[in-house]
């Protein structure tokens, strides 16, 4: 049987990273509690963590056995919970992944119509690159995954990809650099300092396309796997960033950045991913609802 108490301090050092963080929150020794990672993975018969450096990192092994953790440890939170206040309606569960390249704030604003349902829902959310979310979805540790582009075709994973919606792309510049640009949009694009979106980004091919197709040739300083980062830097002058049209407004205000242009021969789309064909989730439904009639200004029917 699994002993519960290694398991909790196998969640402790994932969470941590690192033995000696996990060891002074759970008021241990670090040699204790290696001595009991170590009992532990040699009664799973497995190696749950490698190390990289000063930090250990999860094996596959380790991060299939952190999934089922987190679920075990949640719902005990949620049995503590329910025990503690008798009279109060059970939650249901809506676990979400969410590909590390989607915008923050449109993943908000796709997700928060879940929490407006009459029914009680408590939302987890995972971000995750999109391969390993796939995985999870295969394995139904998740309802559904939030995503910039639909499944890919041959990947061994059944799932249907649902189009959420699409928008054109708005570039931001701080007033700043603005005043040095020459021209007028697109145009003041070539040889600017320009921030892009990383590899995994589903707009970074077209935008990049785009670009050469106008004979814009700018300056690439930057290029960022985390949306927010780059609009951070965006925020600090390094350059001018692209985001989605449909948040162009919030974009602006939160950044303290200013739309040099927009173009909707760039495209940036949405998936929801599930499971099953038809969406059957009271969440997931509520989330493409909310998307078809209200994020996008032109809705794409699924």
């Amino acid at each position: 049987m699994l002993n519960f108490k290694h398991l909790s301090y196998f969640h402790a050092v994932a969470k941590a990273g690192a033995i000696n963080r996990a060891a002074e929150k759970l008021h241990l020794t670090p040699q204790t509690l290696s001595g009991q990672l170590t009992l532990f993975e040699q009664r799973l018969g497995v190696a749950l963590f490698r190390r990289t450096g000063r930090r250990l990192e999860l094996t596959d092994a380790g991060r299939l056995a952190m999934s089922y953790a987190d679920e075990i440890f949640q719902v005990g939170s949620e049995l503590e919970e329910m025990l503690r206040n008798r009279h109060g309606e059970r939650p249901f569960l809506f676990k979400v992944g969410i590909a590390d390249v989607v915008p923050k704030s449109i993943a908000y604003r796709l997700l928060a119509p879940a929490l407006a349902l009459p029914d009680p829902v408590r939302m987890v959310c995972r971000e995750d690159k999109f391969e390993r979310l796939l995985a999870e979805l295969a394995i139904h540790h998740l309802d559904m995954v939030l995503a910039d582009k639909p499944l890919p075709p041959g990947i061994d994973v059944k799932g249907y990809s649902h189009r959420l919606g699409e928008c054109g792309l708005t570039f931001f510049a701080t007033p700043g650099l603005t005043a040095k640009l020459d021209g007028d949009f697109p145009r003041l694009l070539d040889g600017a300092p320009l921030l892009i979106p990383g590899e995994d980004s589903a707009m970074r091919a077209p935008l990049l396309r785009w670009l050469g197709g106008q004979n814009i040739f700018p300056h690439l300083v930057g290029e960022f796997d985390d949306g927010a980062l780059m609009k951070s830097f965006g925020h600090a002058g390094a350059g001018v960033f692209p985001a989605p049209t449909a948040i162009a407004a919030e974009v602006a205000a939160q950044y303290g950045v200013v739309p040099l242009g927009c173009t909707e021969a760039i495209k940036e789309r949405f998936f929801l991913i599930t499971a099953e064909r038809k969406i059957s989730h009271p969440a997931a439904l509520a989330v493409s609802e909310a998307a078809h009639h209200g994020l996008f200004t032109k809705p794409v029917k699924a």
